[in-house]
């Protein structure tokens, strides 16, 4: 390739590029540009066009059966995911920092995280009966384990002289902890607090569907019921905006108890 075409091709690359956070809006728009035309030239029912399902949408926050039904489901996923977080912490920390209790609990955490969740569904409907018990204690076993996991690892890679450092100064364990481990795992910690607030809505909208059968999973059951695809499109809809809102909120708190790391090395 001569000179004047690796520059032409150069200009051309420059004339292209997009600024990066526009990515993410251009991407979205595609998408959504793709299921509206797909709907409409497919014409089937159980793909209908996302214009459909918008009107759809519109319809049932009309009736009310979203609204209420939402904050049935934002209950539980807060009840839900606060145990997670507070029993995550504490064990994550306890293991990363106590070899013993790590060996005791490693094999236990590991087989819980791997084995399907919603498999626990009957279990809990026998424990808690047919109530918000059950559907928490799902949202549970799927967000808390891989807080767990993420908790220790980041506790356990906080570097040996810090800890050093602060023995030194007769620091007791639990300022140990409180003031140089936790700060130094946060970035893990929240790692694993971003992917099990994704997981714990699976658990909120399957706990909903398969054992009470309330909030937005009473909606879904329903309208599935019915073969009713727009609806129950609106509702993933709606399940989606959940899932993103709960992350981008777990992510402002990330970003203001890590806003002392260098941008790099945040999690």
């Amino acid at each position: 390739m001569n000179p004047s075409t690796s520059a032409s091709a150069a200009k051309l690359g420059t004339r292209v590029r997009v600024p990066s956070r526009l990515v993410p809006a251009l991407s979205l728009l595609v998408g959504v540009a793709t299921w509206e035309l797909i709907g409409r030239i497919w014409d089937v029912s159980f793909f209908p066009a996302l214009s459909e399902v918008v009107a759809q949408l519109v319809e049932l926050i009309r009736d009310g059966r979203i609204l209420g039904n939402l904050s049935a489901s934002l209950t539980n996923l807060a009840s839900g995911f606060g145990i997670s977080v507070v029993a995550g912490i504490v064990i994550g920390v306890a293991m990363g920092m106590i070899p013993i209790v790590n060996s005791a609990l490693d094999v236990y955490v590991y087989a819980l995280l791997t084995a399907p969740s919603l498999v626990f569904a009957p279990i809990f409907f026998s424990i808690f009966g047919l109530g918000r018990g059950s559907i928490v204690a799902l949202i549970v076993v799927y967000a808390v384990f891989i807080i767990i996991i993420n908790t220790a690892d980041g506790v356990r890679s906080v570097p040996i002289e810090l800890i050093e450092m602060a023995q030194t100064y007769n620091a007791s364990r639990f300022q140990i902890a409180r003031r140089v481990i936790l700060p130094a795992a946060m970035p893990m910690i929240m790692a694993g607090l971003r992917i099990g607030v994704s997981r714990a809505v699976k658990g909120m909208i399957n706990g909903e569907m398969f054992i009470a059968v309330v909030g937005l999973g009473r909606v879904v059951t329903e309208a599935g019921g019915r073969f009713d695809a727009a609806s129950v499109l609106a509702v993933l809809l709606v399940i989606i905006a959940v899932a993103w809102a709960a992350s981008a909120v777990v992510q402002i708190i990330d970003r203001r108890l890590t806003s002392w790391l260098p941008e790099v090395n945040r999690g």
